[in-house]
């Protein structure tokens, strides 16, 4: 069997929200269980940046494989696929779609894990690729009654929200400032590129839900140091990962659950209605691979379905908005 070829526009029409979700969800209760082996990342120096590797060990599944990007000049990504029984080249994605979607759905889990029960008002700080798809997967665990985005830029804010409306059917309007977005809602996303904190820590309510998913150093960081003093829970989906950091985090690491051992109900998550609970999103390694496998299955069944050879699918990655 031919290995497959799969892009951007294969991402976006063949992965559904909930198919990625599961996947994120079955992996971080591997993990938990030891049946996932998934390393910190490694970094190359190229020089002026770096080349990342991630990679993952799925041993259920019996399927292994990384993802590579850069910091170099902003490259597409590719993460490759192989099989164990024979060591079998799968499946090679290439694009920028399959990372951020993954990460939607880590994110998606993790709301679906310890926000409060129910719909949701979501407050979207930031209008790039990586907000898009934490809403893009909210939406399969939970029905979001109101959303607000905003972002530094205010047109892009108001084409977020067009989109998402038109999309996705969510009730959504772009506002001007951030204190709006995030005040009075049950889940704040933070997606931005921001060095220093662009919220205040008082602005989040209790029985907020919140994830962090830019910089989060001493040195740079999206969120407050004073909001790990609020929250009464911090989870991460990578323990790992998160000591792996040359630099240490804003929020305190030693008070970090695992979100898969909060899945497994071996660790507590939210304990109370007004509790408020933040997820550090660092990446799990082998998420990707996991997402890749789902997704492979997915354009298996549709090229069954229609009576498609078996060569591969893609040829040119189409490139998106660029990583927040």
């Amino acid at each position: 069997m031919s290995v497959q070829l799969l892009n951007d526009d294969d991402v976006r029409t063949r992965l559904d929200a909930p198919t990625a979700v599961r996947a994120v969800r079955d992996a971080l209760m591997a993990a938990h269980e030891g049946l996932l082996h998934a390393p910190p990342r490694v970094q190359a120096d190229l020089g002026d940046g770096h080349l990342v590797f991630t990679a993952g060990h799925l041993r259920a599944e019996r399927l292994f494989g990384f993802r590579a990007y850069d910091t170099l000049v902003g490259a597409e990504q590719l993460v490759a696929l192989w099989d164990c029984d024979g060591g079998r080249l799968r499946a090679v994605v290439h694009g920028d779609e399959l990372g951020a979607r993954r990460t939607g759905a880590i994110g998606a889990v993790a709301v679906d894990t310890v926000a409060n029960p129910g719909p949701v008002r979501l407050g979207l700080v930031g209008a790039g690729t990586h907000a898009w798809t934490q809403l893009w997967a909210i939406c399969a665990v939970r029905q979001v009654m109101e959303a607000t985005v905003v972002a530094r830029r205010p047109e892009r804010a108001e084409a977020f929200a067009q989109r998402a409306a038109e999309e996705l059917g969510v009730r959504i309007r772009a506002v001007p400032t951030v204190e709006e977005a995030v005040r009075d809602h049950d889940v704040v996303v933070v997606a931005t590129n921001s060095t220093v904190p662009v919220l205040d820590a008082d602005w989040i309510g209790p029985g907020t839900h919140v994830t962090t998913l830019g910089p989060k150093t001493v040195s740079r960081h999206e969120v407050p140091a004073a909001l790990a003093d609020r929250a009464d829970v911090l989870l991460t989906d990578s323990l790992a990962q998160t000591a792996s950091y040359s630099e240490p985090h804003i929020l305190p690491a030693d008070r970090m659950v695992d979100l898969g051992a909060v899945l497994a109900g071996a660790a507590p998550g939210r304990m109370s209605p007004d509790q408020i609970t933040i997820f550090c999103s660092v990446g799990l390694a082998g998420t990707e691979v996991a997402v890749a496998a789902a997704l492979l299955e997915g354009a298996h069944q549709t090229r069954r379905s229609h009576g498609a050879p078996t060569a591969g699918i893609g040829a040119a990655s189409s490139r998106t908005s660029p990583r927040t």
